[in-house]
């Protein structure tokens, strides 16, 4: 097994500009950090504005050619990609451990569900078609056919850095598309090591290009108000993605959207307690909880709340908080000081309107960004915390007397991301799943995530589709053409 020192070596630590790795302009850098001691771990550089037009030119130099390789070959390099990740996956992992923070096991987990997206994306790369039909009055034949959209700015967070990069490039590789990648400031290393595993793979020069910077608004407005640039996609805060659909209004650029989430995580009188259990610690604690699809609110049926929540409160204290590379460690550090505050802040508002703590719920003394797994009830539905997107791990629970209150707090909410249901009534099954405002419903189960579904919101949790057959088509363009006989 690689040492973190021999994996930070491997990474490259320039910008990607048309094939070519390259200083910022200036040759300025910022600092890496590891969430569980504090430490730098590497200097990256730090791309200016300049620096993000550079990438762009190079991508729209590169679109000709790409759009017109043929769709084989691009699907064999996401093959080989996926591949070759698979061969590296200790290595990716540990790179987004010391990085971001999680688990070597759930960075195992994400290199796993990051690959699929290539090998997802490799199949469809050879499905693009288009359709052929006579007119109704015969005398024209009308042909539809699909093209690359064209150079794509490619937004990407800090809480997933690789499978969050993957869901877009594959399928934008896939279609034909160019892309220019802003990773997070938190977390650059690992898309700087997949942008130069593609390259091993023989994806072409200026197909790919990444600007690592601090300068997010600046570098990457500039190229959304650009003519070059054809589409935009961004994962993060609703806060964020507002701003960023203003400013691509522009260019009337193709947008998809992966914004916040408020998850209601129900359970019904009649559900397995045993599954509600395990599928509420995989909803909550996957990824210390700093996911959009994080259950948020735990909406419990009265009748089984207080086991439910006694029997969470057990399983969440029984977690082993830690550095994420280390054995036997359940729950790494979150990703900066400011979100701890900001996930305690939360906490406190709601023991403040007289919720109380099962476990957990005080910050820890000593270095690193620690909190610990924390369960309240009695919480108040005027809770902040029921609110806003917590993203850290903590599970606040409340009651509910029927399905009719169940839903109504449910929908309760500006976001639509994602909603979890527990009952074994299969009609209920029907009923909740049509009646939840949210993008995507999870049946008893705490994950839905999966590169062959399409993934994605409604409100204010965005709009557009990543995986799945229609991951695609958020980068292809369809022509009609009417020829007459």
């Amino acid at each position: 097994m690689a040492s973190n020192e021999t994996v930070l070596q491997t990474v490259p630590r320039q910008l990607l500009v048309g094939g070519e790795w390259v200083d910022a302009s200036g040759a300025a850098t910022f600092e890496v950090h590891n969430p569980a001691d504090g430490g730098v771990l590497t200097s990256v550089a730090d791309a200016t504005p300049a620096d993000g037009e550079r990438a762009l030119a190079a991508a729209a130099a590169a679109q000709r050619e790409w759009r017109a390789t043929e769709p084989r070959v691009r699907g064999e390099i996401l093959r080989s990609a996926f591949e070759l990740l698979t061969e590296r996956a200790d290595h990716f992992a540990r790179l987004m451990t010391l990085e971001m923070g999680k688990t070597l096991a759930e960075a195992k987990g994400e290199v796993a569900y990051g690959a699929e997206f290539f090998r997802w994306f490799s199949e469809e790369a050879v499905r693009i078609h288009g359709r052929y039909s006579p007119a109704p009055a015969g005398n024209t034949r009308l042909i539809t056919m699909k093209g690359p959209v064209g150079p794509t700015l490619m937004i990407t967070p800090w809480n997933f850095p690789l499978a969050m990069g993957t869901r877009k490039i594959g399928p934008a590789i896939a279609a034909g598309c160019t892309m220019v990648v802003k990773p997070a400031a938190e977390t650059p290393l690992t898309m700087l090591a997949l942008a130069g595993l593609l390259e091993e793979v023989g994806l072409p020069a200026g197909v790919l290009n990444v600007v690592t910077t601090t300068d997010s608004g600046g570098v990457c407005e500039p190229l959304i108000r650009d003519p070059r640039l054809r589409k935009l996609t961004f994962t993060g805060s609703t806060a964020v993605g507002k701003v960023l659909v203003a400013q691509a209004s522009d260019q009337l650029l193709r947008v998809s959207m992966e914004l916040g989430g408020n998850a209601p995580f129900l359970v019904f009188a009649d559900a397995d307690l045993d599954a509600a259990v395990d599928g509420a610690m995989l909803a909550k604690m996957r990824n210390i909880g700093e996911a959009c699809t994080s259950a948020n609110r735990f909406l419990v049926h009265e009748s089984v709340a207080e086991e439910f929540s006694s029997r969470l409160a057990e399983r969440m204290g029984a977690l082993t908080v830690g550095d994420g590379t280390e054995d036997g460690v359940d729950v790494g550090p979150l990703i900066t000081d400011k979100a701890r505050a900001g996930v305690h802040e939360l906490v406190d508002d709601a023991v403040s309107g007289g919720a109380r703590a099962l476990v957990g719920g005080e910050v820890p003394e000593g270095p690193g960004h620690f909190y610990p797994p924390t369960v309240l009830v009695d919480v108040p539905a005027s809770a902040r915390v029921f609110r806003e997107e917590i993203f850290g791990p903590v599970a606040p629970v409340s009651t509910f007397r029927d399905e009719e209150e169940a839903l109504s707090r449910a929908n309760d909410t500006e976001y639509g991301l994602v909603a979890y249901v527990f009952t074994r009534d299969h009609a209920r099954v029907l009923r909740v799943s049509e009646a939840l405002e949210f993008g995507m419903v999870g049946i008893n189960t705490g994950i839905v995530s999966n590169p062959a579904a399409p993934f994605g919101g409604v409100k204010h949790s965005g709009f557009g589709r990543e995986g799945g057959f229609e991951g695609i088509e958020e980068y292809l363009e369809t022509k009609y053409v009417g020829s007459a006989l």
